[in-house]
Formats: C-alpha cells, sequence, structure tokens
C-alpha cells in the first residue's frame, strides 16, 4: 500500500492545483474591470463600427460603473487599430471592435505585424448586418436571375462600383460573377458615398450598397433593389429576397464584434460576452437595429470564432481567385 501513497499525494496535488485555479479564475471574473475599459475601433468615427462600440460602452459603463472609453485608431486597413490591441495587455480592459475586414485583411495584406487567429480570443459578434444589390434604373433586370441573363449576354460590359478594391463590396460582387460565372467589370471608388454617386449617375449598373444609406434612394425610385446579401431577408427590405435564394450559399453579410487580445482569461471574455448580449437583446435595441437591417446575433466566443474562421477562408478563396490586391 505504501508504494501508491506518493502516486495519490501526487493526485490529490494536482486537484488542489486545479481547483485553485478555478477558484482564482472565479475571482478575475468578479472583480473584472477595475479600471476604464477602451474599445479601439480601427476606423473614424461615425460608421456603424463606432456607434456599435459606443451603444457597448453605454450599456457596460452603466452596468458596471467602470468608464468605457471608445478609441478610434483609424489607417493603415485597419491594421494599426488591430495591431495595437494584438499588443495590449490582455487582461479584458482592452478590446478590438471588428468587422469583416478583420477576416478578409490577412489574405489581402501578407505582412501583418500580428496572426489574425493567434494573437486574438473572439468575445462576441453583435450583429450581422446584409448589404442591398441595387442596380440603375435602366439596367432591365429586376432579379439576379435576370442580372446573371443580361450579364452573360453582355460580356465584360455590366460594371459594378465598389467602396474601393478589397472592401466587402468589391469583393461582394465578385463573389456573384464567381459564383454565377458571368464576366462583369468591377470600377472602384473612395468610398461608397461617391460609388453611390456614380451608380445613381450610370456611370456603372449596380454596387452592393449599406441597406441605411442606400434605402432612401431605392424609395426614390432613382435605385432598385433586386436582392440582399446576407442568409436571410431584412424587415427593412420586405420582399426583397436573397442572392442566395438563386446563387446557393451565397452570403456576403457585413458583421461586426468585439476580439480580445489572445491571453485574455476565459472568464473575463465570459462575462464581457454575456454583458454586452444581454445590452443587444434588449428589446427595444433590437427593434432600432431591425429597422435598419440589422440582425442582432449575440452569440458565444465558440460561435464567433467559428465565424471568423470561415469568413477567412471564404474571402481567401475569392481573393486568391480573382487576383486581388489591396491599393
Amino acid at each position: 500500500m505504501t508504494s501508491l501513497l506518493p502516486d495519490f499525494n501526487l493526485r490529490r496535488s494536482g486537484v488542489v492545483c486545479l481547483l485553485g485555479l478555478a477558484v482564482a479564475g472565479s475571482a478575475v471574473a468578479q472583480t473584472f474591470p477595475i479600471k476604464p475599459i477602451r474599445i479601439v475601433v480601427p476606423f473614424t468615427p461615425g460608421g456603424p463600427n463606432d456607434i456599435l462600440a459606443r451603444m457597448a460602452g453605454q450599456h457596460l459603463t452603466a452596468t458596471w460603473g467602470q468608464q468605457v472609453v471608445v478609441d478610434n485608431r483609424p489607417g493603415g486597413g485597419t491594421v494599426i487599430g488591430t495591431d495595437f490591441v494584438a499588443k495590449a495587455p490582455a487582461d479584458g480592459h482592452t478590446v478590438l471592435m471588428v468587422a469583416t475586414a478583420f477576416a478578409s485583411t490577412p489574405s489581402l495584406n501578407a505582412k501583418l505585424p500580428y496572426d489574425t487567429v493567434r494573437d486574438f480570443t473572439p468575445v462576441i459578434q453583435m450583429v450581422s448586418s446584409p448589404n442591398v444589390l441595387v442596380v440603375h434604373p435602366s439596367l432591365p433586370v429586376k432579379s439576379v436571375k435576370e442580372l446573371v441573363a443580361v450579364a452573360k449576354a453582355r460580356p465584360g460590359q455590366i460594371a459594378f462600383a465598389s467602396g474601393g478594391t478589397g472592401s466587402l463590396t468589391h469583393l461582394a460582387g465578385e463573389l456573384v460573377r464567381l459564383s454565377a460565372g458571368v464576366p462583369m467589370t468591377h470600377i472602384p471608388y473612395k468610398g461608397a458615398a461617391p460609388a453611390t454617386v456614380a451608380l445613381i449617375g450610370g456611370e456603372v449598373s449596380l454596387m452592393f450598397g449599406t441597406i441605411l444609406p442606400t434605402l432612401p434612394h431605392v424609395k426614390s425610385g432613382k435605385l432598385r433593389a433586386i436582392a440582399v446579401s446576407g442568409a436571410q431577408r431584412v424587415d427593412a427590405l420586405p420582399g426583397v429576397p436573397t442572392v442566395g435564394e438563386t446563387l446557393k450559399d451565397f452570403d456576403a453579410s457585413s458583421w461586426y464584434g468585439l476580439v480580445a487580445p489572445a491571453a485574455t482569461p476565459p472568464e473575463v471574455v465570459v462575462k464581457l460576452n454575456r454583458e454586452i448580449a444581454a445590452g443587444l437583446n434588449v428589446p427595444e435595441v433590437r427593434a432600432r437595429l431591425a429597422q435598419e437591417g440589422t440582425v442582432v446575433v449575440a452569440g458565444t466566443p465558440e460561435q464567433f470564432g467559428t465565424l471568423v474562421k470561415a469568413e477567412m477562408a471564404k474571402w481567401a478563396r475569392v481573393i486568391r481567385e480573382v487576383g486581388i490586391q489591396q491599393e
């Protein structure tokens, strides 16, 4: 029997260590946050990333009593702000607001100063926001099926606008081209606003636009909405089908969420996730976002991590097959 005592003692000490880690983790979660929280937004103020970050910040401040600061750090195609958070202390007090570009940038920029998967831990996907595929009224199409037919009949003559090379509005157009096997010409502009102006003016035939700013032009008849880019139809555009109803498995939605530095304690990640999800699930908040064509997701960190990896693979394929290089 005595020969078994050392092994038993080792196992007992291992259990004690595990219990100690569990207690320590619980203590970290209970005391967090102990200082102001910084939400870094790698975009200029005023856009959807900034607005969602401020919504989350207001809720966390009211709930936890700690100030939440939104820190806009644009530049380098989101690289500057993203790199700042990758190198920040992994204690949950610095997090990063991310969007679809978080998944596409690694394939557009091979010399990133961080690793998108290794250096971050997912916290929460906040929302999903499909874009709307709109055409100039002079283009005789009212559906994706008709668009494909016209594009095949006029190879290379149908031009689609985007807010810039490598942007989601560009990638979504290329995904249509690849999925349907239709030859279309990409015309990049310096932002979504000038691209929309060009479309209204008839310089190009179509584009994927953000729902909220594009909706007034649809209602006025200046543009025609033929589909939305997400997996589901949206309340803001009743009766408008998804691209995926014609092109199988098509999904080119914008999504927004939060990530933290990789070594952030899991208990802190879970606490952030639960409280931000609670703020998003307030009925008034969900209703207001729905009016703008935005769907609250508020999933788990694991679900968000799965999404990011899937999106990285999808856009890497599109970027590789088209040969897109970021300007």
